[in-house]
């Protein structure tokens, strides 16, 4: 039965991507309804870091994420080379990437879940989701969601040329035009294309990557449609990248194709959006650069595909606002030379959520809104769970600005990767098939402020982690990572604070972390992900318009990290990049920047045993139109 579905899925799928052109020429021609004149909402997302060009390469999803104050990105060599992401201190497989209104993931690893192969100027500023959003909006992805939506094209395009350090050389062009149609209704085509190489700041630490991008977007009304197709191929070296071992010269060389493509439309009260991606990423990872293996055990070479429809949507009658959500995927291990012990290479899953939400009291002054519902997850792999769900809201308005305090429940459930369920018992990466559903629940309070000149939030929580996938360490054992299940107790506190003046614009934050583990009876002597975390993190974020010509961006970031006897590196670290950004007033569209990275060339390790990268600087020439 489940096979039966999921073949109608894909032929859905298919039929999707054949009929979203097709609909968007065919809509050219309709007749104006009487909603198109209807005025959309707006969503506004501002970045929360200063730098969003990096200075080793070409910027990606990755980049903005560096410094943000609630998303914590740790990178093996360059953050656009492999990063992984953790918030309120998850790990890399916890947090979900979401375009439109489905979450792409990497079944394979969530080691890749950040590598999304999309010209970042395709898509809105990133919206963290966590708690009850992250359980609508999310998909296998516990903790939270990182999501972008799709903003209308625009004519114009850019170019950017760099070169720095260590045989630096990257560019990138971003080209896009708009055609209003003879029905009033508006045609967009987007093409990026961006290309980058270096040697790196260590020996053995090189790298290359090409990104291809296409955007094609119908915009009628209240209906706006996207299909975009994406290629990657990233190339990139660092010693002891998986390991920790800093003597083995590791590479690891992916190729990823994505087609996804977006429908949303603004109804009478609420919206809807349905998505659909096909995914494939065909992977070949080495711990020895000076070894050449090919098809046999030990080679990593591995070639995935996962393919998913989703929908969101909000519709809201009287005073209840009913909030939904759902996504049916597949995937497939096409072909493995080392995730072959197993107990399948093929599931599917399916997750469906709906939280309506009651306004209790509705006044000029403010409102008190109650959240309850839950979540289904389902697999033909492993047993379904029902995630409940409830929070409550209070939003007092006065002429000075708001203040919203919330409470709140959630729940959520995912299943792990096919490194973890299929690797070989031990080794190198040892794996474990028997592992099952993870489980999270948590429990938040938080206030927000929001006034004209500056905006707040404190946030304190608790979340128990049952089953998390973990990969540990053990002295007896020194040559092999293992997978293991730990149950978490974690305990955070988040305060965020941004504030703006004609010249200066400041985002301030600081979390604290605490965590108790239980390995049960599994030998863990350390811990890579669920215990390498920052006790304590500050970060500040700073735009300074020095001229009407000069801009100065930088980022910094103070961490104290948890002690892991791993790390070779100091567990206290100050981190910053800094940017000097000028435009000229003679020549509109023509910038010229001067970029370092890891300015203060600290050698904190962000994975136990895995050398940091070294201070890169680079200069870069635009030109925007």
């Amino acid at each position: 039965m489940t096979q039966l579905i999921l073949n109608s899925v894909k032929r859905g799928i298919f039929y999707l991507f054949l009929l979203l052109p097709v609909s968007a020429v065919l809509a050219a021609g309709e007749e104006p309804t009487e909603s198109d004149g209807e005025l959309a909402e707006v969503m506004v997302r501002a970045s929360r870091v200063a730098n969003t060009q990096p200075a080793g390469s070409y910027a990606s999803l990755a980049t903005s994420l560096r410094f943000d104050p609630q998303t914590e990105l740790q990178s093996r060599g360059l953050a656009e080379g492999q990063a992984d992401v953790a918030v309120r201190g998850g790990i890399f497989e916890n947090t979900g990437f979401s375009v439109g209104a489905v979450t792409v993931m990497d079944p394979q690893t969530g080691h890749y879940t950040a590598g999304l192969p999309i010209e970042p100027g395709f898509l809105s500023p990133p919206m963290l989701l966590t708690g009850i959003d992250n359980a609508v909006t999310g998909f296998n992805s516990n903790i939270a969601t990182i999501a972008y939506s799709l903003p209308l094209v625009r004519s114009g395009g850019d170019v950017s040329l760099g070169i720095g350090e260590n045989d630096l050389k990257y560019t990138s062009l971003r080209l896009a035009e708009v055609t209003t149609l003879n029905s009033g209704s508006d045609l967009g085509v987007g093409l990026s294309a961006a290309w980058s190489e270096g040697d790196g700041t260590l020996p053995n630490g090189d790298h290359k990557f090409e990104r291809y991008n296409l955007h094609i977007q119908h915009k009628r009304g209240n209906t706006q449609t996207d299909v975009l197709l994406n290629y990657q191929d990233k190339f990139y070296a660092w010693p002891g990248a998986y390991t920790g071992f800093a003597s083995l010269a590791e590479t690891d060389h992916t190729k990823t194709q994505l087609l996804l493509a977006n429908h949303r439309r603004e109804i009478d009260k609420g919206w809807f959006e349905v998505s659909a991606y096909y995914r494939e990423l065909e992977d070949d990872y080495d711990f020895d650069r000076t070894t050449q293996e090919s098809g046999v055990p030990g080679s990593f070479e591995h070639l995935t595909r996962a393919y998913a429809i989703g929908f969101q949507g909000s519709h809201r009658q009287g005073m209840i606002d009913w909030r939904y959500g759902g996504q049916l995927m597949g995937d497939k291990l096409v072909r493995s030379t080392d995730l072959t012990e197993g107990n399948f290479t093929r599931r599917n899953y399916l997750k469906f959520s709906l939280v309506p939400s009651f306004d209790i009291a509705h006044s000029g002054a403010g409102i008190v809104t109650a959240r309850i519902g839950a979540s289904l997850d389902s697999s033909n792999r492993d047993s379904s769970a029902v995630s409940p769900l409830a929070g409550l809201s209070v939003q007092t308005i006065s002429p000075a600005g708001s203040n919203t305090y919330a409470l709140e429940y959630a729940s959520a459930s995912q299943l792990p990767g096919y490194t973890a369920l299929n690797s070989r018992p031990a080794g190198l990466f040892g794996g474990n098939a028997g592992l099952g559903r993870e489980k999270s629940r948590q429990l938040s309070f938080s206030i927000t402020r929001e006034s004209l000149n500056w905006t707040g939030s404190a946030s304190l929580f608790y979340r128990s982690d049952i089953d998390l996938v973990d990969w540990t360490y053990f002295t007896g054992k020194p040559f092999s990572r293992q997978a293991n299940a730990v149950d978490l107790d974690v305990l955070g506190f988040e305060l965020i604070a941004s504030r703006r003046w004609y010249s200066l614009e400041l985002v301030a934050a600081y979390t604290y972390l605490d965590k108790d583990a239980n390995y049960g009876s599994a030998e863990v002597d350390a811990s890579f992900y669920a215990l390498n975390f920052a006790r304590h993190r500050a970060t500040l974020a700073l735009r300074y318009q020095l001229t009407s010509q000069l801009e100065l961006r930088l980022d910094n970031e103070y961490r104290v990290q948890q002690d892991n006897p791993l790390r070779s590196s100091k567990d206290k670290a100050f981190l910053a990049s800094l940017a000097l950004a000028w435009e000229p007033e003679s020549i509109k569209g023509l910038g010229l920047a001067l970029t370092a990275d890891n300015v203060t060339d600290s050698s904190y390790q962000f994975f136990p045993g895995t050398p940091a990268v070294g201070r890169q600087v680079s200069v870069s020439l635009s030109y925007g139109w």
